[in-house]
């Protein structure tokens, strides 16, 4: 199993940027992203259920994400727009096959390698 991530970057504030994290292997009932920012702990960003038909998000996202699968492509995005320079960090995919959503790392099995967005002001 990998789940590659992709499509981070250097942005200005206000921009937008979509992620993408394509998986190989089984199509797993929950995605999510995660991020980590330097020097703090990786905090969760948003989850997906296998339908796509259910999502939650993180607190620090305030509607300015959105999550998103296509499981023809095995790929989950995030879209996040109108970004700040509080939004640095590396972002990680994750999965998991239990069906409940779940905002807690230690429950994701499955791990990208990550994608930095660097957004300036």
């Amino acid at each position: 199993v990998q789940l590659q991530a992709s499509g981070g970057g250097l942005v200005q504030a206000g921009d937008s940027l979509r992620l993408s994290c394509a998986t190989s292997g089984p199509t797993f009932n929950t995605m999510a992203w995660f991020r980590q920012a330097p020097g703090k702990e990786r905090e969760f960003v948003a989850a997906i259920n296998w339908s796509g038909e259910s999502t939650i998000y993180g607190d620090s996202d305030k509607g300015r994400f959105t999550i998103s699968r296509d499981n023809a492509e095995n790929t989950v995005y995030l879209q996040m727009n109108s970004l700040k320079p509080e939004d640095t960090a590396v972002y990680y995919c994750a999965a998991r096959q239990p069906t409940v959503l779940s905002r807690w790392r230690g429950s994701y099995t499955y791990w990208g390698q990550g994608t930095l967005v660097t957004v300036s002001s």
